[in-house]
């Protein structure tokens, strides 16, 4: 969902029009990388995780994987994507995450799990769930309230280095 593009300070002329600017240019570019996505992907969404900055949201869906990911509009789409989170159907109730990537702290996350969330229940999916593995260890704190923060009950065994999320809506 767009926020409304209010500067969170007041901006002088010259600063609004930079900002004017740099959205056209991301508007344009958002009408080119929309056509080369949806060649290849289902466009789900166009948000935006940050002031000033637009994504385009994509799906790769095949019953047996789902994938959400993110491009962002200040760049050509060159067939790769800048962050997705991948799952992979468990059964006919469950989505396990397999894997996120791609940069922290830009509110790519956040916009790729609540599409997760949202392709989940429009498919009667009723968990979201996933592990915590020992190579997430260096930065198992930012996943935990990156987890809580999406209403996921998060289980961590600090002793062996590992944990479990799950979603129910």
């Amino acid at each position: 969902m767009l926020s409304a593009f209010a500067p969170s300070e007041p901006k002088d002329a010259e600063e609004l029009q930079e900002t004017l600017d740099e959205l056209e240019f991301q508007l344009y570019r958002m009408q080119d990388n929309l056509k080369e996505i949806a060649k290849k992907y289902e466009v789900i969404g166009v948000d935006q995780p940050e002031e000033n900055e637009l994504v385009i949201v994509s799906a790769q869906n095949d019953g047996n994987e789902c994938k959400i990911m993110i491009n962002n509009c200040h760049k050509a789409y060159k067939g790769v994507w800048d962050f997705a989170i991948h799952g992979v159907y468990e059964d006919d109730h469950t989505i396990h995450i397999g894997d996120i990537k791609g940069p922290a702290n830009k509110g790519y996350g956040s916009i790729c799990m609540n599409y997760l969330k949202e392709v989940a229940l429009d498919q009667n999916i009723h968990t979201i769930k996933g592990d915590i593995a020992k190579r997430d260890w260096d930065h198992v704190n930012r996943l935990v309230h990156f987890y809580e923060k999406h209403d996921f009950h998060v289980e961590i065994d600090y002793d062996n280095q590992c944990g479990e999320i799950e979603w129910t809506p």
